[in-house]
């Protein structure tokens, strides 16, 4: 994986040396509300996560740590599965929210997903979380469909939206999988 220098933020490998700063923000059961897992308990938490994430890039995916350019502190995460789904994630440490830096860090990976030839990508966000929705409307995606889902592991059903952009320029592309696999879907009109 290749660093990313943007106007304000620096998306790196995440390494050994970000662990505190991983558990921060994976510890705050407001950042990970959204997420599919409960926040972290300990350090020995941190450190599994850390092989997860390496787990991910093995498997194709992409996962950066999000930091501040000034101190190279790592304040945020987004990542790209390597599976069909292409599918988008991204989070912030709550005292940085509000400032863009999901928006400027999602478009710089955009960006080089499209310079790799990555056909599209897909993103979802639960309905009681539209500031991520926005996030993904503001990166050019678009809203395909919605669909529940009993949410694992937190075990509760959640209505997502699924949100895709397509960087080959085909258009009318869906991706269906959350359409075909769950009963409950339907599209909504805004």
């Amino acid at each position: 994986m290749i660093r990313i220098e943007i106007e304000r933020l620096i998306l790196r490998p995440f390494s050994d040396g970000d662990l505190s700063a991983l558990f921060m923000l994976l510890s705050d059961e407001e950042v990970t509300a959204f997420l599919p897992m409960f926040p972290l308990k300990d350090m020995a938490e941190a450190r599994s996560y850390l092989r997860y994430i390496e787990t991910w890039i093995r498997n194709g995916g992409f996962y950066y740590a999000i930091c501040l350019k000034d101190s190279d502190l790592a304040v945020g995460c987004i990542h790209v599965s390597g599976d069909d789904s292409h599918d988008l994630g991204y989070c912030i440490r709550k005292e940085f929210w509000h400032n863009g830096f999901c928006t400027e860090s999602c478009r710089a990976v955009v960006d080089l997903l499209r310079r790799m030839g990555l056909p599209y990508i897909t993103a979802t966000h639960d309905v009681n979380n539209p500031r991520s929705g926005r996030v993904m409307q503001a990166i050019g995606m678009h809203y395909c469909y919605s669909y529940e889902e009993l949410w694992q592991p937190k075990n509760f059903p959640v209505i997502f939206r699924m949100y895709q952009l397509n960087l080959d320029g085909q258009m009318d592309r869906v991706y269906r999988e959350y359409w075909d696999r769950y009963p409950v879907h339907f599209v909504e009109t805004f």
